[in-house]
């Protein structure tokens, strides 16, 4: 799975806060990386309300989100260079500082970079991907990817030395092969609609049970 960097520019606003945490939700939804969404969440408010707080509403702000490695990097781009975010006391009784004591408790690393225009404020949050490009979901899913991979080159070689497919491809390719084993379950004799049964019992109950863990 490709995952492009992407950017959004933006006023600093309290107002504004709401709606990036909803694009985040919208683009990691799309990467597959539902795991790290309240944290990535989290991480946007804060950093957002920090150049609010310390360079001032309106100021003209952009966020920029990438992989860096398996990682995710969120950054913030602003023109104050002299405000820089400090580390205080994370007490809920101490506005200073407090945003990004945040960050530092829920974020892998984090940092500042001054540049000649403007200051990069920047974290990173560790996903379960074991390769950049990779899938999240764990060891089913990469099971499946690979199945899925040797399904479509059986089915179509021209489309399997592509070197990636849309997802629109790929969920096609997925519908036949969950047919294909639907008929070999019933040309073994065995009730293809209770197997079906089972195997949705088993994904509504594993997701469940990844969903309480989150």
């Amino acid at each position: 799975m490709s995952r492009k960097p992407w950017d959004l520019a933006f006023t600093a606003e309290p107002e504004e806060v709401a709606a990036l945490r909803r694009i985040m939700r919208l683009h990691l939804g799309v990467w597959g990386l539902h795991e790290v969404t309240d944290d990535a969440q989290l991480c946007v408010s804060e950093l957002v309300s920090n150049v609010i707080t310390h360079v001032g509403p309106g100021t003209p702000t952009t966020l920029a989100v990438s992989m860096n490695g398996t990682h995710l990097r969120i950054e913030v781009h602003d023109p104050g260079a002299r405000a820089l975010p400090t580390l205080l006391s994370s007490d809920l009784d101490a506005e200073s500082g407090r945003g990004m004591a945040l960050i530092d408790a829920t974020a892998d690393r984090w940092g500042v970079q001054l540049l000649a225009d403007r200051k990069v404020t920047w974290c990173e949050l560790s996903t379960s991907l074991t390769t950049p490009n990779g899938h999240g979901g764990g060891s089913r899913v990469a099971r499946a990817e690979g199945m899925l991979d040797l399904y479509r080159a059986a089915k179509s070689p021209r489309t399997a030395v592509a070197s990636s497919l849309s997802m629109a491809t790929a969920e096609e390719a997925a519908i036949h092969a969950i047919a294909d084993l639907l008929h070999w379950l019933r040309a073994h004799g065995r009730d293809a609609d209770e197997a079906l049964d089972r195997a949705q019992t088993h994904f509504e109950a594993e997701v469940g049970l990844v969903g309480e863990s989150m």
